[in-house]
């Protein structure tokens, strides 16, 4: 079991920049991939971005693609969100989930399925 904890969330402007943290603990966090979720009010949890094991294999959703970049550094166990260009739909509560499987080192998972190990979320807030 992996507890996650995130940070970084907040208020900002419509076309500022947040950058979100997740920080891992109780497993061993290269063995799986990580992704990025947001739940925005009355709407169902959306995969947002997911990242390989070794960071190399990154993989968003349409509508995220080059605005937000999905990191992780193995050495301090921790997965990053870079958030920038916000618009007022990007407001939402984000969450970031491990993998449930140890699949290869490069496997990017396209969709939200087999995640679990969920952090509390933290909330992002953009004003228009």
């Amino acid at each position: 079991q992996v507890q996650l904890v995130e940070s970084g969330g907040g208020l900002v402007q419509a076309g500022g920049s947040l950058r979100l943290s997740c920080a891992a603990s109780g497993r061993t966090f290269s063995t799986y991939s990580m992704g990025w979720f947001r739940q925005a009010p009355g709407k169902e949890r959306e995969f947002v971005a997911s990242i390989s094991r070794n960071g190399d294999n990154t993989y968003y959703v349409d509508s995220v693609k080059g605005r937000f970049t999905i990191s992780r550094d193995n050495a301090k166990n921790t997965v990053y969100l870079q958030m920038n260009s916000l618009k007022s739909e990007d407001t939402a509560v984000y969450y970031c989930a491990a993998h449930n499987f140890p699949y290869g080192l490069s496997y990017t998972p396209q969709d939200g399925r087999n995640f679990g190990s969920w952090g509390q979320g933290t909330q992002v807030t953009v004003s228009s």
